[in-house]
C-alpha cells in the first residue's frame, strides 16, 4: 500500500508515517502533486521494531508466570511478527485484490 502526503501534512504526521514505513508501507512525499521523496525504513530498523514488539508480547505473558510455572519454557515462545507477505495477504482477504 502506498501513502501519498504533501510535505506540509508530513510535518504534522511524521511519527505516523515513520511507523507506516516500518510496517513495510511505501510513503511518498509530494509537493504540488508531484512526488519528490520516498520514505523507506532501513532493514535494521524493521528488525529492531519486530524484536521490540516480540519483547513486549513476551513481557505481557509474564504477568501470569506463577499460574503457568509447570509448563515447559517453549510453551511461552512468541512467534515472529507478521511478514510483509502475511500483511499483504491479510489486507487482500479483508478488502479484496488491489485494482490493476
Amino acid at each position: 500500500m502506498t501513502i501519498h502526503v504533501s510535505i506540509g501534512e508530513a510535518q504534522t504526521r511524521l511519527s505516523e508515517l515513520v511507523t507506516a514505513a516500518l510496517r513495510g508501507e511505501e510513503v511518498v512525499l509530494q509537493k504540488a502533486g508531484e512526488p519528490l521523496v520516498r520514505l523507506v525504513a532501513i532493514p535494521e530498523a524493521i528488525a529492531l521494531e519486530r524484536a521490540t514488539c516480540a519483547a513486549k508480547r513476551a513481557a505481557a505473558i509474564g504477568f501470569a508466570r506463577e499460574k503457568y510455572k509447570d509448563l515447559p519454557p517453549e510453551a511461552f515462545d512468541v512467534p515472529p511478527s507478521m511478514t510483509n507477505e502475511d500483511y499483504d495477504e491479510r489486507i487482500e482477504r479483508k478488502f479484496g485484490a488491489p485494482p490493476a
